[in-house]
Formats: C-alpha cells, sequence, structure tokens
C-alpha cells in the first residue's frame, strides 16, 4: 500500500506522525552517524544513489534524511510505511520539514560524530539542528564524483562496526519500532535468523516471530508471544478458552491501549499466551465494545 505525501501537509498524516514519535527512541551504533539524502526509490538500499553510497557507508551507522517521515535509520528502510512513500525529491523543504528532520537529527546523533553528504533543505535541517558535524557534498551534488571520494577520505578517520553487532542491532530496532518502549527486549542476543526472503527468528532452536521483508515488520509466534507477555507489551487478556481464530470484543478483559488496528498482539488468559495474531480494533475499543472481531489469530495453544 503507498502513502501518498504530495504536500507539506502530510507532515500530519497519522503514518507519519506515529514514524517520528517512534523514531525518538531509536538510538545508532558505533560512534559515527553517517547522514544521507532520501531517494525516490523505496527502499532507498534499491535507489542508484544509494548504491553508490553503501559501497562507503555500508560497515557505519547510515542515517536517511526525509520528509515528512524527518529520518530513518538504515535497518529501519524496509518497514512500513517508510518503505513504500510517494514523496517530492527536489529538496526545497519548508521550515516546518526543516524543524521535524532538525529535531530527530539532533537528538539521534547526541554524543556521536556526524558526517553528512547533504544539500539543499536536508543540510538546512543539520546546520540548524547540530552543532558540529562534517559535510563532504560538493556542489549541492551527493552522488557527484568529488562529493564520493570526499566521503570515502573522510570515514577513512572513523571506525567502523561489527557486522554480528550490526545484525543484532537490525534486529532489536525493528522490535523496538513495531512494539515501542522495551521492545528491543523481544529479541534475545543469542538470535539467529534463517530464511532467503521472509526471515525465520530463532532462539535456541525455537522460532520466535518471522520477519516479513514484504513489510519489515515480525509477525508473531507463540513463544515470541510468551516473550511480549513476560515484557507486558501488546497484551490483550481474555476471559474464556480459546476454541477458534478469532476473538471478540465482548470476551476481552483488559487491553495494551498502546495497540491499533494491525499490531501484532499476544492473547492471554491466567498468565499464558495462547494465541497470537492481528489486533482489528484499538486496545481500547476491545475493552469498550460489545460486539465485533477485536483480534484475528494466526497461531493458537491447542490443546
Amino acid at each position: 500500500m503507498k502513502v501518498i505525501c504530495s504536500s507539506e501537509e502530510s507532515l500530519y498524516r497519522p503514518e507519519a506522525v506515529r514514524w517520528r514519535k517512534r523514531m525518538e527512541m531509536m538510538e545508532p551504533l558505533g560512534d559515527t552517524v553517517v547522514l544521507l539524502p532520501c531517494s525516490m526509490k523505496k527502499p532507498y538500499s534499491n535507489s542508484k544513489s544509494h548504491q553508490k553510497f553503501r559501497k562507503l557507508t555500508r560497515s557505519y551507522q547510515e542515517l536517511i534524511v526525509t520528509s515528512p517521515f524527518g529520518i530513518c535509520p538504515r535497518e529501519l528502510e524496509n518497514t512500513f510505511p517508510i518503505q513504500s512513500y510517494d514523496v517530492s525529491t527536489t529538496g526545497s523543504w519548508s521550515s516546518d520539514e526543516v524543524e521535524e528532520s532538525g529535531r530527530l537529527i539532533a537528538k539521534y546523533c547526541e554524543g556521536k560524530k556526524v558526517v553528512a553528504n547533504l544539500a539543499g533543505g536536508y543540510l538546512e535541517s543539520c546546520e540548524a539542528y547540530l552543532d558540529d558535524f562534517v559535510n563532504v557534498c560538493v556542489d549541492e551534488r551527493p552522488t557527484s564524483p568529488d562529493s564520493l571520494y570526499n566521503l570515502r577520505m573522510e570515514l577513512k578517520n572513523h571506525e567502523r562496526v561489527n557486522r554480528r553487532e550490526k545484525t543484532l542491532h537490525e534486529l532489536k530496532s525493528i522490535a523496538k519500532y513495531q512494539f515501542g518502549v522495551n521492545g528491543e527486549n523481544f529479541i534475545p542476543d543469542n538470535v539467529k535468523t534463517k530464511g532467503m526472503y521472509h526471515k525465520r527468528i530463532l532462539s535456541n532452536g525455537t522460532q520466535l516471530a518471522l520477519l516479513n521483508k514484504d513489510y519489515g515488520l515480525y509477525r508473531l509466534n507463540l513463544p515470541g508471544g510468551e516473550i511480549l507477555k513476560d515484557l507486558d507489551i501488546h497484551v490483550v487478556n481474555i476471559d474464556f478458552d480459546l476454541e477458534t481464530n478469532t476473538v471478540f470484543a465482548p470476551g476481552v478483559e483488559k487491553a495494551d491501549h498502546d495497540i491499533i488496528p494491525n499490531d501484532e498482539v499476544v492473547i492471554v488468559r491466567n498468565d499464558t499466551a495462547v494465541g497470537v495474531g492481528k489486533a482489528v480494533m484499538t486496545g481500547r475499543e476491545m475493552e469498550e465494545c460489545r460486539n465485533g472481531i477485536a483480534v484475528k489469530l494466526k497461531h493458537r495453544l491447542k490443546k
């Protein structure tokens, strides 16, 4: 599903506002953050410009600057809605766009060395909110040979990040984005992945979830639901025994108020995770409605 962002009012689309709120929780990996402009093609890595950038920057923490979403750490570029929005990339930004992106850049890069390859509104956001950074862009052309050469030479002065640490950081960042505060704890340090496209998330041989590459988000299995229950995240408590793959609102005792439609949730009965699935209502609606489907289950505990 495409998210059309064709005007400045797109800053206030619910998807953009929620994304920016989640970005406030994100933390970079390593001591250096490389700032790059967004591209028309999504995900960014598929664009010609980012293929050039990545030859130089893949071993560092990359942060894409964009509007109306503000920022996007490289590890989140495949998540919805950032992987499917359409927006003009003229580089000319309003003061509100500069403010929203600049504020997030400053928070994300706090205490880090910053190397930028930016021009136009992208650069304005940095200049307005960062006290110290190096911009390697020449003649407002980030993909020019001179800009790329400057980027290569500057990054030689900065420490690369470990590949294993980067993979773990990516998985934890996706979990934090999807599940909110403490969501990164959904991914254990001993996690392993299997799969070429959709990736199975494994811990001690048990599948916790499936990382759906189409949306860049986790689809829960029951063991993963047990972890969410212990973290008290996206929990829906019910007062009946599950016998079908549908949970109706009248059977919900309590639900996490952070839940919105299409969120992955865990169904809990007597402190046991008995099912996982996708929310149809918000958590508050699940508690208040007297009819209607609250959750559609994908997996449930069989007796």
